[in-house]
């Protein structure tokens, strides 16, 4: 691909060469016998001054490279500025639109089921297309982007089938590559973009007359010379993105458990149309659901929907499926569902419930970034088990801060009061806090991720000066009985990471646990913690050295190491953003090896779940629910 790239430079800087050159030939051309037409020339070709090629290489070669390099730092921002360069409009979570909302409520389950923290989610109100792209350079702050065709088009099973596809290729790593092509690729295709975009312009144009025909010929122009680096870029693009499609395509429909979905999402385009009318269709070719623009044989960035659609479910009938599809539109709504099992948080907490863990640390380390199915419905109960004042108030800024502030708050009257006054001396949230401790006082663990993340999604385009009150509200809360819980540091850790400046990450960290052992030691011997006490005596003491030893093992560390490590706030904070920087597959072996401490009995509790899943978004490795069997009733711990 790289050798594509230049050759389209070449091919490129060629073309400008050779319009210059026939430009100038042209231009001292005089005429010998006008009643004949017949012209002779000053010069001949092979005369034209090299000083003519030269500039047009530079001028060509420097356009391509400022244009890269200009788009590039505009995407340093990730998801949010590829959105903007789409012209999409972002969506609020307090949204009051049927349309925006049913899709709010598709991607927080997605988000919950997959691990991966809520997407912002953007909507292209011009576009009457059914389409769709996911963009950013991480799992933790990717967007989702629908057209306004695909709200109004999709019912909620093709709508979640094409979100679905979408979040394949934010954990499996797609995203970042087609925000890189984005960038890279923008300088070679920038002249054949604008001239297709140009003539297109004057096609949909009702009017007519010299002023479009000027702009016809002005973006034939563009096109012709710049469409050597339209030809290379949509064949590094195809190269990429037809195999990731099938990917996603068969990943969504694992999630989902529904191959129809997908199947009448493709259906409907098929019956009307993918085409992006922006003039990003081009740019943006190889990042949507379906083809942006026309391309066609070789050169289309996406299988063909008549493939796509064999390979999801070789015996579809679009005929049935359409009737299946108006019964179903034309059924009353089922009721409201309740709290999952029937059953809400019942005024105490239970114990820490726990399942007996049969996966080796392999098969454990292999749930990241895996779309599990049977976790959106149990995503799905979780959410509607949330009290639906806890919802609402996650919808909106105050409330989503205070609502992760009344998560820290002890159930003890006298410590809650004391945290509450220390919330109440450092920000304005104390109150709005107090008022939600209802709401939080039974969510267990196993709801205190879902419920960050709502927030986050919340929190993360507020002001500054907000994101700086919610740290300190929680710093008061975590620090005012002067004991700080492992749970309480980790999430004080995850939020400080989540809304923390986010910048274009490097492009590929290469740094191996033999370089991070003592990180590495600090925070399995947190994770060892999690369902052991490291004070108590007797065979909670041993099985703490026994959780140790067995990750220790597998992550190649000395097991006194790890029972030697210092576990301060400041050193398990500096541990974990330092192991953020491992190659991937370095964390992979580190996830094993924290799987290998927290199942070392056989068993994973709640709250040996809960601090996994956190431990994995602030390493960016996203973990679903690892207690799915449990129903959300019982994840009070």
């Amino acid at each position: 691909m790289v050798i594509l790239f230049l050759l389209a430079v070449l091919g490129v800087v060629a073309a400008v060469d050779a319009v210059l050159a026939a430009a100038w030939l042209l231009s001292n051309a005089e005429t010998l016998h006008p009643a004949q037409g017949h012209y002779t020339l000053k010069a001949l070709p092979g005369l034209v001054p090299p000083s003519v090629y030269l500039a047009g290489a530079l001028a060509a070669a420097g356009l391509i490279f400022f244009v890269s390099f200009a788009k590039v730092l505009r995407l340093a921002r990730g998801g949010e500025a590829v959105a903007e360069i789409a012209g999409a409009r972002h969506v609020a979570r307090s949204s009051a639109d049927p349309l925006e909302r049913r899709l709010l409520n598709v991607v927080e389950e997605m988000a919950i089921a997959s691990g991966v923290r809520v997407p912002q989610v953007y909507v292209m109100d011009e576009e009457r297309a059914i389409n769709a792209f996911a963009a950013g350079w991480d799992v933790s702050n990717a967007t989702i982007t629908v057209t306004r065709g695909a709200l109004e088009s999709l019912d909620r099973d093709e709508l979640q089938g094409v979100i679905g596809h979408e979040f394949s290729h934010v954990v499996n790593g797609d995203m970042r590559l087609n925000v890189r092509l984005l960038g890279v690729l923008a300088g070679i295709v920038f002249l054949g973009s604008v001239g297709s975009f140009l003539m297109r312009s004057t096609r949909a144009s009702r009017e007519g007359g010299r002023t479009l025909a000027a702009v016809f010929a002005a973006g034939l122009g563009l096109f012709v010379v710049g469409y050597v680096g339209l030809l290379f870029a949509r064949l590094i693009k195809a190269a990429v993105s037809r195999q990731r499609e099938f990917l996603a395509d068969a990943a969504s429909v694992q999630f989902t458990r529904n191959p129809d979905g997908l199947c009448g999402a493709l259906d409907r385009i098929r019956r009307g149309s993918a085409l992006i009318a922006a003039r990003c269709a081009e740019d943006m070719s190889h990042m949507f659901f379906g083809d942006s623009v026309k391309p066609g044989g070789l050169l289309a960035t996406h299988p063909s929907l008549e493939e796509r659609i064999r390979r999801i479910n070789p015996k579809f009938e679009p005929a049935s499926y359409e009737k299946r599809r108006e019964a179903l539109a034309a059924a009353p709504a089922p009721a409201a569902a309740g709290p999952a099992g029937g059953a809400a948080p019942n005024g105490r907490r239970a114990a820490d419930a726990g399942i007996a863990w049969v996966r080796t640390p392999e098969a454990s380390a292999a749930l990241v970034g895996k779309l599990d199915a049977g976790k959106l419905d149990y995503a799905a109960r979780l959410l509607a088990a949330l009290p639906a004042g806890l919802r609402e108030a996650l919808r909106e800024t105050e409330g989503a801060c205070a609502a992760m502030v009344a998560l820290l708050i002890a159930p003890k009257e006298e410590v809650m009061q004391q945290q509450l006054d220390a919330v109440g001396r450092a920000t304005t949230l104390a109150e709005r806090a107090r008022s939600l401790v209802p709401c939080t006082r039974e969510l267990g663990l196993g709801f205190h991720l879902p419920v960050i993340d709502l927030a986050l999604a919340t929190v993360k385009l507020a002001p500054e000066a907000a994101k700086k009150q919610l740290v300190a509200a929680l710093e008061a809360a975590a620090y005012a009985d002067r004991r700080v819980s492992l749970h309480e540091f980790v999430v004080l850790t995850l939020v400080r990471d989540q809304l923390a400046p986010k910048a274009k990450p490097a492009a590929a960290p290469a740094k191996r646990i033999a370089e991070l052992a003592p990180q590495a030691a600090i925070v399995l011997a947190l994770v060892a913690q999690a369902g052991t006490r490291a004070d108590a005596t007797g065979p909670r003491e041993q099985a703490l050295r026994a959780a140790q030893r067995a990750g220790a093992e597998v992550i190649g560390l000395d097991a006194q190491t790890v029972a030697q490590a210092p576990l301060t706030l400041d050193a398990a904070r500096l541990a974990l953003e330092a192991l953020k920087d491992l190659a991937p597959m370095q964390k992979a072996t580190l996830m094993k090896g924290l799987f290998a401490a927290v199942s070392a009995d056989g068993t994973i509790r709640v709250g040996e779940a809960g601090v996994m899943r956190l431990v994995g978004a602030v390493l960016g490795c996203p973990l679903p629910p690892l207690l799915a069997e449990l129903d959300p009733a019982s994840l009070q711990a």
